[in-house]
């Protein structure tokens, strides 16, 4: 725990969050005493890069901190999942920044904490969690713009926090309000884009606040649905079994390269297998011809509506 001055932090992935640089899209709080979970601040790091890099590297990873470059952007580190700190270069963009602080940093804080984090989208149905996840543009959160749609609740966007309680049930913890969206999706949706704000200077996505749904307290991880892309016309579904678990759990942990230099293959290893019991896991694969994330919502829901009357 760290030390600090300030009286109003931030609250986000169930930490929380002092900054020295502006992040608005997290939730203020205002906490008695000093101490946060999380400090996030800004310092020259170019020494100690030259220090611990090689050429042309750009990720240097240890057991207790994690250093990464991003050129045109930043020098990050991130240490024993309590401190990240920031070393702008002189062009940096605070949006790009704060996309590493909440990306790519919040990651590794939270495995150097033990907590799982999944890559993809968490909403909320009927008071349970349900992960969506996939590679990067499979449309994780398209999908979970549609089910908010349908009045139901975000709880994560892009990174997963998932831990288990004392009865080893995985649960996910709220992140911030926000989606991010393609302007395709946007389209889709018949959203304006102009009332949303752009988040980098090289791409058409889209920060889309979600205030009024979204979850503020950990709810009972119960299904994960992996999303692909596929060749045929239509939406295909099957289970994923056994095994396969434990790949696509691995697979689909954020940022995984980082697992096994920082001495957590154990650790993953062995809240996989307690996960794998206790919640259902489907594929769900797209065709990519047509926009499919308002069916996809369909059968998602009708899916649990089934499961719910057979456990009945």
């Amino acid at each position: 725990m760290n030390r600090i001055e300030k009286k109003t932090v931030y609250e986000a992935f169930g930490l929380t969050v002092s900054s020295e640089i502006p992040l608005p899209e997290l939730l203020h709080v205002n906490i008695e005493g000093d101490i946060t979970d999380l400090v996030i601040e800004n310092a020259d790091l170019l020494s100690l890069w030259k220090e611990h890099s090689a050429p042309n590297e750009d990720f240097v990873i240890k057991k207790d901190w994690i250093m990464f470059r991003v050129l045109g952007t930043a020098i990050f580190l991130i240490q024993s999942g309590s401190r990240i700190v920031v070393s702008p270069f002189n062009e940096a963009y605070e949006d790009e920044i704060r996309l590493y602080i909440l990306g790519t940093c919040m990651g590794a804080i939270l495995m150097q904490r033990k907590t799982l984090p999944l890559h993809g989208s968490a909403v909320a149905i009927d008071g349970k969690a349900y992960a969506i996840v996939g590679d990067s543009g499979a449309g994780k959160s398209t999908l979970a713009s549609a089910l908010l749609k349908r009045g139901y609740q975000l709880i994560s966007d892009d990174v997963i926090p998932v831990t288990l309680n004392n009865e080893n049930v995985p649960c996910v913890t709220p992140s911030y309000p926000q989606q991010k969206l393609w302007l395709e999706s946007l389209i889709h949706f018949e959203m304006d884009s102009t009332n949303y704000h752009s988040l980098t200077v090289r791409e058409n996505k889209f920060a889309v606040p979600v205030q009024n749904q979204f979850v503020t307290e950990p709810l009972p991880l119960t299904g994960v649905f992996e999303l692909v892309k596929g060749e045929n016309d239509e939406i295909e579904v099957k289970p994923i079994e056994h095994l396969q678990r434990f790949y696509k759990l691995y697979y689909h942990t954020y940022r995984n390269s980082f697992i096994q230099q920082s001495g957590l293959m154990d650790w993953h290893f062995n809240i996989s297998a307690k996960m794998i019991k206790k919640i259902d896991f489907y594929q769900l694969r797209r065709p990519t011809n047509r926009f499919t994330a308002l069916d996809l919502s369909d059968l998602i829901i009708n899916m649990l509506k089934m499961e719910e009357i057979v456990h009945d």
